[in-house]
């Protein structure tokens, strides 16, 4: 079959998949190992931020920490364990806890428990395993912003109420926006500001290496070429997002397949660009506030009636779409914000007016998106809110 031909291990492309070894992100790991020793050396817990845009590595470096430093700790005679929250699916106090205690409790109900009910058992359990436990509330800003920073303060401080010195609880929070100035300040108090990890964008070669040992695991020997790889890693660093270019990987051998060839062409990337774009949108617009929203959304509605746009239209068009979702429209300052903060994400390009445009305005484009589906994609967001 093609397949066989192009995939030897599709698994290895996987988002979930996590390699022994993160290419590029090895000096990261090594700090995240120098802020939790403590945990080691001393039974001290530590509180951790990861930081950085979509694509960075955040969660998958997260991961493989938490692996490594269990695995280190048991070297060490210390029981060593982890859970990870995502709180875009569990945005509430007790729907994170029980995530947290079904890791101990498959079968602990969902409900009759209090938050300091929950918290006490899972104390007991800490406590009768002697585990020290890290927590990785990943994308923490969207737990923040629905239910507050109790949460965070409360896990924070799980071991003060014991006699024991021991520390049972560490805290890892990943957020793509800077989540500490989310906190409130008792919870603030627990973070050490010298304790963030902040990932920057991977470069075209970066994202060639990442590429290239995902390849090596993945793809049959041949079936890719250095000049296919290069090729995907240039596309993907318009956003220096991994995902991305490990996505356009797989979907170029898939379609290679399905052409029943031996090896992915050139053809087969740029075909997959044009197949995976609204993965990528998707994945940005979910990081967007609500007003940072409906200014894109008034951005893609004007530009489906034309290639380029100015401020002054968007903005009308942003105000009706606030009134249609009933929210009061910013004022100009803020959604002149919006709008250089939609650009520097890569949603919308702005540049100043040339000639030809009397007086001097910004004029605003889409890259690579049909202004139709963007605004479809983001009504459908907003109507799930």
């Amino acid at each position: 079959m093609a397949l066989e031909r192009i995939f030897r291990d599709v698994s290895k492309l996987s988002f979930d998949y996590i390699p022994e070894k993160l290419v590029h992100r090895e000096a990261d790991l090594k700090s995240l190992f120098t802020i939790f020793q403590t945990v080691v050396s001393h039974d001290l817990p530590q509180r951790a931020f990861i930081t950085g845009s979509v694509g960075t590595g955040k969660t998958a470096l997260s991961k493989r920490f938490c692996l490594d430093f269990k695995a280190f700790a048991s070297g060490k005679g210390k029981p060593v364990d982890f859970v990870t929250v995502n709180c875009r699916q569990r945005s509430t106090e007790n729907a994170a806890l029980l995530k947290i205690l079904m890791h101990f409790d498959s079968n602990f109900p969902d409900r009759g428990f209090s938050t300091p009910e929950m918290l006490e058992v899972l104390r007991r359990h800490l406590g009768q395993r002697g585990l020290h436990l890290f927590v990785v509330l990943d994308e923490a800003d969207v737990l923040l912003k629905k239910s507050g920073s109790d949460l965070v303060y409360s896990l924070s401080r799980l071991d003060e109420e014991r006699l024991s010195p021991k520390g049972r609880l560490s805290l890892i929070m990943i957020s793509q926006k800077w989540a500490l100035d989310m906190l409130d300040p008792a919870a603030l108090s627990t973070f050490k500001r010298s304790n963030t990890v902040e990932l920057g964008k991977y470069t075209q070669g970066q994202l060639y290496d990442i590429l290239k040992v995902r390849a090596d695991l993945a793809v049959q020997p041949g079936a890719v070429g250095d000049d296919v790889l290069e090729l995907i890693s240039d596309i993907a660093s318009e956003w220096g997002d991994a995902r991305y270019a490990i996505e356009l990987l797989e979907r170029a051998g898939v379609l290679a397949q399905e052409a029943d060839q031996d090896a992915i062409e050139a053809e087969q990337v740029r075909a997959a660009k044009a197949d995976t774009y609204s993965v990528v949108t998707e994945s940005k617009l979910e990081a967007l506030e609500m007003h940072e929203l409906l200014a894109l959304l008034a951005a893609a509605r004007v530009l489906r009636k034309g290639a380029f746009t100015t401020t002054g239209d968007v903005e009308k068009t942003y105000a009706a779409a606030c009134e249609e979702y009933g929210e009061k429209p910013r004022g100009h300052t803020q959604f002149w914000e919006y709008l250089n903060a939609l650009g520097a994400s890569g949603l919308l390009e702005t540049k100043a007016s040339g000639k030809g445009t009397s007086g001097r305005t910004t004029v605003i484009s889409l890259p690579d998106i049909p202004a139709g589906e963007l605004a479809a994609q983001i009504e459908g967001m907003l109507g799930k809110k």
